[in-house]
């Protein structure tokens, strides 16, 4: 397996939360000056977010839906992302109920959930937990990764990757397989802990099977080289993105010139498909990370979700703030040789749809995004990201 020495020069989108507080130097150029101009902006649109989501939390601490405790867990990195490090400092008496929010989450098999989608809501209550950057959370998070790691798929014969669904890891609770989306969070909340992977080893609990985890994630991307299912397909359109799990894309399929069957790669899903190689320390002139970065440089847009339309845009959003970030590039090739300040325009973008009052919403309500806590999480999180590349 490569190393991830190659990924860990480059700025990971969380450690800068907690590590880095640059300071503001005085323009001495044209474009050095429009940066800082933009950067206020940025900054002052995740503080009038963050002023929003502190008025949404319900009065026992969590906030949008009890059960789902990975809202109040993106929430909570919100606050915990600000720029300003006001939150992370002293936490205030509403950032500290949000955690003991958490707490009351946690399950005695380690995970924390409440009933259902056992894997999301870990994995982002992981992060949340992780971000705080307090020790008294470790025993948690220890358990937690152990919790996470169990979840790993592995159907038919045991031991063996033989079953498209092994290798990734699902919901965890209704969904009896594995999806790209739930794989992302969990490798996510893995990578982001793995400074515990040592303790966890000693207490005898088991570990990833990495091997397995990047085959399935080679069976979610149009790749036929290293996809060895018969639907992944290599025509011009679609080669290189990512489908939901293997044999099903979001986006539907369409029928090739040759008479084949395509399933149609879509945006949000193949930037968690180049996350997911990035946290399983692949390197970014590997064949497969490449393929998926010059897919979503031909279909670059801050319009739509490619290939989804309207639907899960500020998820899109995410995950592109995410991937670009830590795979270290400040500017997308274009198809016309333009080269695209892609935090600029993300950060215009995302500022342009920002509501009066500080929140955010889509209008399209799929995957729970026409949930205002949920969203403005996405993208106060998402801005926090584009402010530290700066």
């Amino acid at each position: 397996m490569a190393t991830a020495v190659a990924f860990l020069t480059f700025a990971p989108w969380i450690t800068p939360v907690v590590a880095i507080e640059k300071p503001i130097i005085p323009a001495a150029t044209a474009e050095t000056g429009r940066n800082l101009s933009l950067r206020n902006e940025v900054r002052h649109a995740i503080e009038s977010g963050l002023a929003w989501l502190t008025k949404a939390q319900n009065p026992e601490g969590y906030w949008s839906q009890p059960q789902y405790p990975a809202l109040s867990g993106l929430v909570l990195t919100a606050f915990m992302g600000d720029p300003n490090g006001r939150y992370r400092k002293n936490h205030p008496a509403f950032i500290a109920k949000g955690y003991d929010y958490l707490l009351q989450c946690v399950q005695p098999d380690g995970g924390i959930y409440v009933k259902d989608l056992a894997n999301y809501n870990t994995s982002v209550s992981m992060v949340a937990l992780q971000v705080s950057m307090d020790p008294k959370y470790h025993p948690l998070l220890r358990r937690a990764r152990s919790f996470i790691q169990g979840l790993q798929s592995d159907f038919d014969k045991q031991g063996k990757i033989d079953n498209p669904y092994d290798g990734g890891i699902g919901y965890g609770s209704r969904y009896p397989h594995s999806d790209m989306s739930n794989t992302m969070f969990a490798l996510e909340s893995l990578y982001y802990t793995r400074y515990l992977k040592g303790e966890v080893a000693k207490e005898g609990s088991q570990e990833l099977n990495w091997q397995a985890a990047i085959r399935f994630i080679e069976r979610c991307q149009n790749l036929p080289e290293v996809n060895d299912q018969k639907w992944a397909s290599g025509d011009p359109k679609n080669r290189g993105g990512f489908v939901y799990f293997p044999g099903n894309s979001k986006a539907g399929e369409e029928i090739l010139p040759t008479g084949k069957k395509a399933l149609r790669s879509y945006g949000s899903i193949s930037y968690a498909g180049l996350l997911s190689y990035i946290y399983a320390h692949l390197e970014r002139d590997d064949p497969r990370v490449k393929a998926v970065f010059d897919w979503l440089s031909r279909n670059y847009t801050l319009d739509e979700n490619p290939g989804m339309g309207k639907q899960g845009l500020f998820y899109y959003y995410h995950t592109m703030a995410k991937a670009l970030s830590i795979y270290g590039v400040k500017e997308l090739p274009m198809k016309d040789g333009r080269q695209v300040d892609w935090r600029r325009e993300l950060a215009l973008r995302l500022m342009d749809l920002q509501h009066q009052d500080g929140s955010w919403i889509n209008e399209s309500g799929r995957w729970w995004e026409r949930d205002p806590v949920l969203v403005t999480s996405y993208a106060v999180i998402t801005l926090e990201i584009i402010e530290r590349g700066f």
